[in-house]
């Protein structure tokens, strides 16, 4: 029994355990900075605080006159996600394109245009940086002071942040996956464009659409977001019910919410099954 035990004893055990330790050590001050009280929740009158303000979320309203502006919000909600993620796509994939490793002819072998195209790839990663450095948020509240109020502030706001992080995820996807397709046809002769379609491609289609309708996903609930900031759409609906303290609006503007989710989650499904 003791041998058996033995036998089956991690041989990194001691070793993961000096890493948790590690971590906790690491965290703890963080949490203590961040003010991280959850005990808070349960002191005094808080519970009842809570439970009131969750009593008034029910019935969800469901007049005509509500409902007509709920559509028209959500209307608005995804027409905005829908453009920025568009836009996004647009400014990530090229940059994306240009910062892969996994299609850069000039790592085949010595040759002239080496250090040019290592310079041109360090470029467009730094904007990557940029573009997705700054919260859409805060694009969001310079445009709506450029622009006024509304959903294009939303779009541009989507299309700027979203454009840099989906071509940093684009280019990991593509070096991420089996790349001798791709550096055979290269050193075959053949171009980028190519080696992006017949040699990255039918190994990472999957990958890409689902992490693009997982963005499409955060770019609906970023514009819920940003509408508190007078982009409008659902955001600027949840912004005008919780001023007025009318609970039962702001719960039928969030069942909204869980039906755009879902909806992202078949999309995303059905996307992955087409292309597998």
């Amino acid at each position: 029994m003791t041998s058996t035990a033995i036998t089956h004893r991690d041989p990194h055990a001691a070793r993961r355990l000096a890493a948790c330790i590690a971590a906790l050590v690491i965290a703890w001050p963080m949490l203590a900075l961040s003010e991280f009280k959850p005990w808070a929740l349960f002191a005094g009158g808080n519970l009842a605080v809570i439970g009131g303000f969750l009593a008034g979320f029910f019935p969800p309203e469901g007049s005509s006159a509500f409902l007509a502006l709920l559509f028209k919000a959500t209307l608005e909600t995804l027409a905005m996600a829908t453009a920025g993620t568009a836009l996004a796509l647009l400014i990530g994939a090229p940059l994306g394109f240009v910062t892969t490793r996994a299609l850069s002819i000039s790592r085949i072998g010595p040759g002239p245009g080496r250090v040019q195209a290592g310079i041109v790839r360090q470029a467009a990663r730094w904007l990557l940086m940029v573009l997705r450095a700054i919260p859409e948020i805060v694009w969001a509240l310079l445009f709506v002071r450029a622009l006024g109020l509304g959903p294009a502030a939303g779009v541009l706001a989507l299309a700027i942040t979203y454009g840099g992080m989906l071509g940093k995820v684009y280019a990991e996807i593509l070096e991420s996956t089996d790349t001798r397709p791709a550096r055979a046809l290269l050193e075959g002769g053949s171009g980028r464009l190519a080696a992006l379609c017949y040699g990255l491609l039918p190994n990472t289609a999957q990958e890409l659409a689902s992490y693009t309708v997982y963005r499409w996903e955060c770019a609906v609930r970023a514009s819920v977001v940003m509408g508190f900031v007078g982009a409008g759409g659902l955001g600027q609906l949840m912004d005008q019910s919780m001023k007025m303290l009318n609970g039962g609006e702001a719960s039928s503007i969030l069942l909204v919410f869980l039906a755009l989710v879902l909806l992202a989650d078949v999309l995303s499904n059905a996307l992955r099954r087409l292309l597998a």
